[in-house]
């Protein structure tokens, strides 16, 4: 059996590694991309068969660079995101286009970097990973919304684009999940969090990651053009 190939943005930490972590323990071959080399050359010692390359996603240069590296992908996994949260009155143009550029405009040109590839083996995945507040809004964070909610968007054009290639492109609405992200909340925030989850937990990395895990393998080669939320159930 061939092995594959996955590319995963954001991956030095957190949600991203975890996905590393998960598609590396199902055979893939791994490549981490995130900005940061030095937590990315230790994040991939550990993990068997995979490497690095370093990328930033607001750069349309260093993303074909990221890539040119990498060499042909089978399976992407769009995970990198910036959060510059603000009041919609008061937010600055640069916090709008800095979260926008990286979160959706990175994630679509990452994209079009593995597409042909795809294409022409006639076998792919590209998994988004969007965020519940991309279904129901979110006061406080008009730009980190507009940017999941165009995740998904995307996902749904591009499935219908691409599918006729074996191509499936899925999105996850991951709900409130323990990241380095989500620490910095306070404990009054989290509780009343918590009181919103019918599970009453806060999700884990892995949680998310087995979701990617399952979207990327042959079980679910019937699968496009979905929203998998993993929340809890928050949002229903």
């Amino acid at each position: 059996m061939t092995t594959r190939t996955a590319f995963i943005t954001g991956a030095s930490r957190g949600i991203g590694l975890a996905c590393a972590q998960a598609l590396a323990s199902a055979g893939t071959r791994v490549i981490l991309a995130a900005r940061d080399a030095a937590k990315l050359e230790a994040a991939s010692a550990a993990i068997p068969d995979s490497s690095w390359v370093t990328i930033d996603l607001s750069s349309q240069e260093s993303i074909k660079e990221a890539f040119a590296k990498a060499g042909p992908v089978d399976i992407l996994v769009n995970n990198a995101a910036v959060t510059k949260d603000g009041l919609a009155l008061r937010m600055k143009k640069d916090d709008w286009d800095a979260v926008l550029a990286t979160n959706l405009t990175g994630a679509f040109l990452a994209v079009q970097q593995v597409m042909q590839g795809m294409m022409k083996q006639r076998w792919g995945r590209i998994i988004n990973i969007s965020s519940i507040v991309g279904e129901t809004g979110n006061p406080g964070q008009a730009n980190y919304v507009a940017s999941k909610a165009g995740l998904i968007g995307l996902t749904k054009s591009l499935a219908q684009e691409i599918a006729s290639r074996n191509i499936t492109v899925n999105a996850i609405a991951p709900g409130f999940i323990d990241t380095d992200m989500t620490a910095a909340l306070s404990d009054e925030l989290k509780q009343n969090m918590l009181g919103h989850i019918p599970l009453k937990r806060f999700g884990k990395p892995e949680d998310v990651a087995a979701a990617v895990k399952f979207l990327a393998s042959e079980e679910a080669s019937y699968i496009t053009g979905a929203v998998l939320n993993v929340n809890g159930g928050m949002y229903m």
